[in-house]
């Protein structure tokens, strides 16, 4: 079963300083109530009943509130509001439920007009924000039986990854399987599939993998290839990638970056790529005017090594969350 869990504002702590126009996220977040003004919705995903299935550490159930903890103390840039939305909760191993929970509460936050990021939890809440957003994109939802058929969305989906997580979600689902599943459900509604998988190790990915995301039409840039001399090339080919899309969805599965930066992770990289090199692919895809829905996955807080993880998880909020 899934459950709500009651929105905490107590997580939300730190530093007040004097100086007028000084705020940070503790002293403006705001708990999520009906009819609010449109703002970025803070919703969590407590689960690592995917990452178990795929035999990794669990633990990312802990994420979403270390997650807040990590970014109440930074500093306040926003001109819109940011809302806490809560938590859904994974019951033992009720994947399935979770996930359609989780979605349906973003439909909600969509069609209330606010930007959800989602603080996971492991990265089968890929599958569950997809779906969301599809749900807010179906023609049911938004037309009558009377209108005019619509054109399916154009919704591209950007995952900055160690992995493609791409495996055969025929014998299990988990957190390995989330894109195959969307890609599945892509052709059930007869909408394009449209993937780029940024920071992608060669060594933990099969030539299976690569294969089936070749045949996918895959976006793929390999960890490697993400250095400081090539990365305006790769910022552009993500920009034409953009193009093509009318909506975004952005996936961070914190593995992308390297063991000695993100820790707390269930498959910690040996290579992965900087935060430094990180942040302009997010602020290309933040700043594109596509963006609606982002989630960030994988942050254990039992394996992290004094907060970096949660840390970096929580810049990579805050970068994602500036509007001016």
């Amino acid at each position: 079963m899934a459950a709500d869990t009651p929105i905490d504002m107590a997580l939300w702590q730190g530093r007040t300083d004097p100086e007028p126009d000084s705020d940070r996220w503790h002293q403006r977040i705001e708990p999520l109530t009906n009819n609010v003004a449109p703002g970025c919705a803070l919703l969590g995903f407590e689960s690592d009943a995917g990452v178990a299935r795929n035999q990794g550490r669990t633990g990312a159930a802990e994420g979403p509130n270390a997650l807040r903890r990590a970014l109440a103390p930074l500093a306040w840039h926003r001109t819109a509001p940011a809302y806490d939305a809560g938590n859904v909760r994974c019951v033992d191993d009720a994947l399935e439920a979770s996930q359609q929970a989780l979605a349906d509460r973003l439909t909600s936050l969509l069609t209330a007009g606010h930007l959800p990021i989602v603080l996971g939890g492991g990265h089968e809440v890929a599958y569950a924000s997809w779906l969301g957003l599809a749900q807010f994109f179906m023609p049911e939802a938004s037309a009558s039986k009377e209108s005019a058929p619509e054109a399916p969305p154009r919704i591209g989906i950007i995952n900055l990854d160690a992995h493609f997580d791409l495996r055969d979600p025929a014998h299990i689902r988990s957190s390995g399987t989330p894109f195959a599943q969307i890609a599945d459900q892509c052709q059930k509604h007869g909408w394009s599939f449209r993937y780029a998988c940024l920071g992608v190790s060669r060594a933990a990915n099969t030539r299976a993998l690569f294969t089936r995301a070749n045949t996918l039409g895959t976006l793929i840039r390999e960890d490697r290839e993400i250095d400081a001399l090539r990365l305006d090339s790769i910022v552009r080919d993500v920009q034409r990638f953009i193009a093509k899309c009318d909506h975004l969805y952005l996936t961070i599965d914190l593995d992308v970056l390297p063991a000695a930066e993100a820790p707390g992770v269930s498959a910690p990289a040996s290579r992965g790529v900087p935060l430094a090199l990180i942040e302009p692919l997010v602020e290309a895809v933040r700043d594109s005017g596509k963006l609606r829905l982002a989630d960030l996955a994988e942050l254990n807080p039992s394996l992290d090594i004094d907060g970096r993880t949660a840390r970096a998880a929580a810049r990579l909020v805050h970068l994602l969350s500036l509007d001016s």
